[in-house]
């Protein structure tokens, strides 16, 4: 019983290393946190949830590995990404001028927008093809190695077996638990701040649209 809810804890220490750095999912979810409230930027994060979820079920049936097969399928999907990041860093500009109090919209807006940036997303196609993979095999798994950015100063950290339901279970629990704390915190700080929309929404822009060129570079090279 100890080691499941040692493997459980571990999972969810996985999903927040994975969920919580920088980067365009976490720029959607800002921009819908401090524009629309909380909701929209929760809705926002199940939108990256879900899409983690779908690539986890094509994982167990060995359906993401196809990517793999195919770079010409990959870097479409990434040139997409790339397309969709641009058009959504110009619907942040514009956002630049509302504030939490006076924005307007659709709840799932913010859904819709993560979970099509993270089904194009390069790396977290990647993360499924190898480490996602690898969660659901029996083994072990250096938990904090895998954490973007400073991954290799942690190595060693947080050594769990894998292949445990525990581990997918508090892997996702994370995921879940990154997406309510992180809007919520935002909205927090708006409040206090009137204005803190806009500069949230102005680095999300930021952030949108060097990721999209990044990509379109990156889907360029490939292709040609």
């Amino acid at each position: 019983m100890l080691d499941s809810v040692t493997t459980g804890l571990a999972g969810v220490v996985f999903g927040l290393a994975l969920a919580a750095p920088p980067g365009p999912m976490n720029a959607v979810i800002a921009e819908e946190s401090v524009v629309h409230g909380w909701s929209s930027g929760f809705r926002a994060g199940l939108g990256a949830f879900t899409a983690d979820f779908v690539f986890f079920l094509l994982a167990l049936v060995g359906v993401v590995g196809f990517v793999e097969r195919f770079p010409t399928v990959r870097a479409l999907m990434v040139g997409v990404g790339g397309l969709l990041m641009l058009y959504f860093a110009s619907g942040a500009v514009q956002s630049t001028s509302d504030s939490f109090r006076g924005g307007t919209g659709d709840d799932s807006a913010g859904f819709r927008k993560a979970f099509v940036l993270a089904l194009t997303n390069p790396y977290q196609i990647l993360f499924w093809l190898t480490i996602g993979v690898g969660l659901l095999e029996p083994g072990t798994v250096d938990v904090l190695s895998r954490t973007p950015y400073v991954g290799s100063e942690l190595a060693g950290t947080l050594v769990v077996e894998t292949g445990s339901p525990a581990l997918v279970t508090g892997f996702f629990a994370g995921i879940l638990l990154w997406a309510s704390g992180f809007p919520a915190a935002l909205v927090t700080a708006e409040r206090r701040v009137e204005s803190f929309a806009p500069v949230v929404a102005g680095v999300s822009a930021v952030v949108l649209g060097g990721f999209g060129v990044a990509f379109l570079y990156d889907a360029t090279t490939q292709l040609l």
